[in-house]
């Protein structure tokens, strides 16, 4: 092989800075061509630990551009080699949220909906085994020409595709989280692709904002930039010079230290924004907005938009004014983890909201339900819910929770296998039925109450092919789920393979279940209710993903107004704010705490 000398090493070097600049420019003269206007990109990154906090500051960033009347989507890179996290254990990642249009991504995308207030898409999510699914996916076709398929350019190209992907007329500001920390070996390729993106766009359409930990030394009583300015030093080592540090702390940072941050990081001194730790997350806007995140975002990218703060102002204030009790038990498979539930607890607090109740959670570990039956534990509560799972494990506690709330006229809500514990539940108990039970637990059960659907039977791949996504279901006028909604027809996300076994569908309504939502076709049961009860409701759907702070999803809305009913009908000396306990209950909100 020719050795190259240097003079050829260097033409070569120009020749490829020339044609990354031809390609920045090439894009940009094709958004004057086509008229569109570009949007500006904001980009996301975290060092020192996990689990700092890029996802709520995103979203809480995202919110702060949206009070600013710019239109704002988000998204996702994840440097796991999974396709997506739809096969992933609960315990390793947490809850998968699911799209409208089906995609199972990061529980992210949660927080982004839930302050953006924008529907995301599957697009909204990309994963390391994914872009490299695409990538070679090309290679066999042929797309690269015989070429060597390598990271740079053929995987940082395809990260910078999925980020260009979420372009379009109506967007003025894409906001990206990269998961993982500055220093990780499978963040590298995400990082040259975001180095390079600069080039692609131009500087004044990119800001880089890097969150870091600032921690507290105990025996010292100090807290310490030290990991701050490596975090910032490595990824300076990328190409990346940061133009916004987010200091995460327990408690808030002095001048001294943010003067001290911006001198060592190459900052300036208004770009170190410190978010300390706060018990409300949707206050979590205003503490940035404070610190001036926004503000300097918006000088960076050469924004020129006034804000306005007075609606999330007046929510966050309802959050802290919260002032009834109630408490809810979770009947849960995956406690021990509580993200996996992360978009529930989230509902149970806009719905708090909504009554101005602090909802507290009863972490109860379904495995554990059958033992508890004789204490006063559930008895003791004011609601249960009954949230998704997969597995026969904890399913017998799902069931005998179902039937101790409707046994005691405990207000009760099962979304997806709580529905289908609530429905074993009723087969067994009420219509008499021994050994009902879902063919996902036992699959010689005498009466499969539960089955898998028809088009599930010939499934053999496990990610991404369960009945995924929005579906419409009809609603029964005059059921309770029909008034909740106020809406004969209704939209919910769906993630499941097992349904209600239609052949079943006229006995259990003869014995009392009524099945008050079907899709269209009529086909499949998407809720079912008892009328002689407070409040015992289930839906096949995942309703969680769809509730927001200031619009609480209906049947959360329902179940913490009637478990506010049986709380304050034990206690009838409490009093009720608004004189009812109904679901137009005005108030104040609560957060949601932990039993």
């Amino acid at each position: 092989m020719r050795r190259l000398t240097g003079t050829t090493t260097r033409v070569l070097a120009r020749g490829m800075l020339q044609s990354r600049y031809q390609f920045g420019q090439m894009a940009a003269r094709c958004d004057a061509e086509t008229g569109s206007v570009m949007p500006k990109h904001i980009f996301v990154t975290g060092g020192v630990a996990s689990s700092l906090g890029k996802g709520l500051t995103a979203s809480s960033l995202g919110r702060l551009l949206k009070l600013r009347g710019l239109r704002v989507t988000m998204q996702k890179l994840d440097p796991y080699i999974n396709v997506d996290p739809g096969t992933m254990n609960p315990f390793e990642h947490g809850e998968v949220f699911v799209t409208d249009d089906g995609g199972e991504t990061d529980l992210d995308l949660g927080h982004y909906e839930r302050f953006i207030d924008e529907p995301l898409t599957r697009n909204s999510n990309a994963t390391t085994g994914s872009i490299y699914q695409t990538v070679l996916a090309a290679e066999r076709r042929g797309d690269y020409l015989g070429k060597t398929v390598q990271v740079i350019p053929h995987i940082t190209d395809e990260i910078k595709r999925r980020i260009r992907r979420l372009d379009a007329d109506e967007v003025d500001v894409v906001i990206t989280e990269v998961g993982g920390t500055v220093g990780d070996i499978e963040i590298l390729p995400f990082l040259e692709a975001l180095r390079q993106f600069r080039t692609d766009v131009g500087r004044d359409n990119i800001c880089y904002i890097h969150v870091t930990l600032v921690p507290f030394i105990g025996p010292s009583g100090e807290q310490k930039t030290k990991p701050t300015q490596h975090s910032v030093t490595e990824l300076r080592s990328r190409g990346i010079q940061p133009d916004i540090i987010v200091c995460r702390s327990e408690q808030p940072l002095s001048d001294n230290l943010k003067r001290k941050i911006s001198n060592l990081c190459n900052v300036d001194e208004n770009a170190v924004v410190n978010a300390a730790d706060t018990n409300n997350i949707y206050k979590l806007p205003l503490i940035l907005h404070e610190e001036g995140l926004d503000t300097v975002v918006c000088e960076r990218l050469r924004i020129d938009a006034p804000i306005d703060l007075a609606p999330w102002e007046a929510m966050v204030a309802k959050v802290e004014a919260a002032t009834r009790p109630v408490t809810i038990g979770l009947v849960g498979k995956y406690i021990d983890y509580q993200d996996a539930y992360l978009s529930v607890v989230e509902s149970l607090r806009h719905a708090g909201i909504h009554h101005g109740a602090k909802v507290t959670i009863d972490w109860i570990q379904a495995e554990d339900v059958e033992g508890l039956l004789a204490t006063t534990r559930l008895a003791d509560l004011d609601g249960i819910i009954i949230p998704g799972g997969f597995g026969d494990r904890g399913f017998e506690g799902k069931i005998a929770a179902a039937g101790f709330a409707r046994e005691h006229d405990i207000p009760c809500l099962g979304i997806c296998l709580g529905l289908q514990a609530m429905t074993v539940d009723f087969a067994r108990n009420i219509m008499g039925l021994a050994g009902a039970n879902s063919t996902e637990m036992d699959p010689h059960t005498p009466h499969p109450i539960i089955d898998l659907m028809h088009d599930q039977r010939d499934v053999a791949d496990k990610g991404g092919t369960q009945r995924l996504g929005a579906y419409y279901a009809i609603l029964e006028s005059g059921s309770r789920v029909h008034n909740a909604y106020a809406e004969p027809v209704i939209s919910e996300r769906h993630r499941h393979r097992y349904e209600l076994n239609a052949q079943w569908k006229p006995r259990l309504e003869a014995a009392g279940l009524r099945c008050t939502g079907m899709s269209p076709d009529r086909r499949l049961v998407e809720f079912v209710e008892l009328d002689d009860h407070p409040y015992w409701v289930a839906t096949q759907a995942h309703p969680e993903f769809k509730s927001r702070p200031d619009r609480p999803h209906p049947l959360f809305r329902e179940l913490v107004a009637a478990a506010l009913a049986r709380r304050e009908a034990r206690a009838p000396g409490l009093f009720v704010v608004g004189g009812n306990v109904g679901g137009n209950v005005g108030g104040l909100v609560g957060e949601v705490g932990v039993a």
